[in-house]
């Protein structure tokens, strides 16, 4: 179909461009003849071909014939159409955008697909506790699938402080930790979000009760892949940023998982997880371990904002499902049309994109399928569980971390106003994915660089 639909489009254009040399040819010897019967005016004084008047104000010249004249008046009139009809379907064919080519996607069920994934790949990766509820609890129905400990033998988590691998390892087999020394795996991290994150709060526990009804050699081991710093050691905030976090996660993938061909869920960011760049984790690796690793995305902003939900193309899929890129029309749309690339601003207020550098590529040169969990717009977001909201010690550490000297915009909100928001945050149960304004805020930069300037 996608064949026929480009030849017909390539002689579509054909036809035009002969149509339109034909017409610049005769153009000179059209108005000729049409100026010895009628007078034809224009704003300029000869012919518009963006905005041709035609007829105008016209006299019947002396001829031999007035039969003849008439021939050719209609004559003109025809070619003065075909003039002006012609640029604008040029125009049209050139100004509409491409549409991407490629077979519509064929949707599997999500649980299925991946675990046939680990037949072919060592590594599958996904994202997860980033704010988006239903992926989260997907990624527990895998997990929990009996299937799942029979193909796989680690999860890898990027909300993990690697400097407690031995404390996880022995709470994850099973043995008798206190989850106060535990969590401290997850809440102790670069990230300030994975603390706040329910999802792990409910994985690590959920791993180590899977693995109380497996064998010893059928028992899962979660790896932790966040750099490992010692929060009690910081004194300064830039420490934090010291790390090479993707760095440390190809690391751990090379040693842990890849050169011990182990089998792996690989749960970060999908910035960490694209193929075809030189700083994120799986690019790293993958330079040593190539066409080892699936990486699955999930949908982004794309399909959203729509007037209904059977106006979705996703509408008839299964929920959760997988679908293919590579060679899809899905997979043909640019990375753009999904999430928004990482960007900077720099002094002079010039945006420079950090990762992917290359934002207008398709999305099948970054990811191997998609994740569908239900309609776009109407996924929820992960709320802040209540022990988390409580625990004001562990949320006065994260205002010490926060305050930390060395931090570009330090922390002035209070707890009581954090309270607030969280108690007013119940009102906005969806998840929604910004679309990032550009011109707003290199607007938003001019305006404070003006401002910053003026004379005081």
């Amino acid at each position: 179909m996608s064949r026929t639909l480009l030849s017909l489009a390539g002689f579509q254009v054909i036809l035009i461009g002969r149509f339109w040399v034909i017409a610049e040819a005769l153009r000179a010897f059209g108005v000729f003849l049409c100026n010895k019967c009628v007078l034809v005016r224009t704003q300029t004084g000869a012919l518009k071909m963006d905005n041709p008047i035609i007829g105008g104000t016209s006299s019947v010249a002396r001829t031999e014939s007035a039969a003849l004249c008439r021939l050719i008046r209609l004559s003109c009139a025809t070619l003065l159409f075909l003039m002006a009809l012609l640029p604008a379907i040029s125009r049209a064919q050139t100004q509409q955008p491409a549409k991407p080519t490629g077979s519509e996607p064929t949707p599997e069920p999500a649980v299925q697909a991946i675990l046939a994934a680990f037949e072919k790949y060592e590594v599958v990766g996904m994202p997860e506790a980033h704010g988006l509820k239903d992926v989260d609890d997907f990624i527990f129905s895998l997990i929990r699938n009996p299937a799942f400990a029979e193909k796989v033998n680690d999860v890898a988590v990027e909300c993990g402080n690697s400097l407690y691998q031995p404390v996880l390892d022995r709470y994850i087999a099973g043995e008798d930790v206190p989850f106060t020394e535990v969590r401290k795996v997850w809440r102790n991290t670069t990230q300030p979000m994975c603390g706040a994150s329910g999802f792990f709060e409910q994985l690590f526990p959920l791993v180590r009760a899977i693995n109380q009804k497996l064998p010893p050699g059928k028992r899962l081991r979660v790896l932790a892949g966040d750099p490992p710093i010692d929060w009690d050691q910081v004194k300064n905030y830039n420490e934090r940023l010291k790390f090479d976090r993707d760095a440390v996660i190809a690391s751990v993938m090379e040693k842990e998982v890849l050169s011990k061909h182990r089998k792996a869920l690989m749960l970060f960011g999908t910035f960490h997880l694209f193929h075809g760049q030189e700083i994120n984790a799986v690019s790293i690796y993958e330079k040593d371990y190539p066409n080892l690793t699936f990486v699955i995305d999930e949908l982004g902003f794309f399909d959203t904002d729509l007037p209904s939900l059977s106006s979705s193309p996703l509408a008839t899929w299964p929920i959760p499902s997988i679908a293919r890129a590579k060679g899809t029309r899905l997979g043909a749309l640019e990375f753009g049309q999904f999430v928004p690339a990482q960007m900077t601003i720099d002094k002079d207020c010039t945006v420079h994109y950090l990762f992917p550098k290359e934002p207008q590529k398709p999305m099948e040169d970054f990811v191997d399928a998609f994740l569908y969990v239900g309609p776009q717009d109407l996924r929820l977001r992960e709320p802040l569980p209540a022990d988390i909201a409580l625990d004001i010690d562990y949320r006065t550490e994260l205002r010490r971390r926060e305050a930390l000297p060395g931090l570009p915009v330090g922390a002035t909100e209070r707890l009581k106003e954090i309270d607030q928001a969280i108690l007013n945050s119940a009102e906005r149960p969806l998840f929604v994915v910004p679309k990032p304004d550009i011109k707003g805020m290199v607007q938003s930069c001019l305006d404070h660089k003006n401002r910053s300037n003026a004379p005081q």
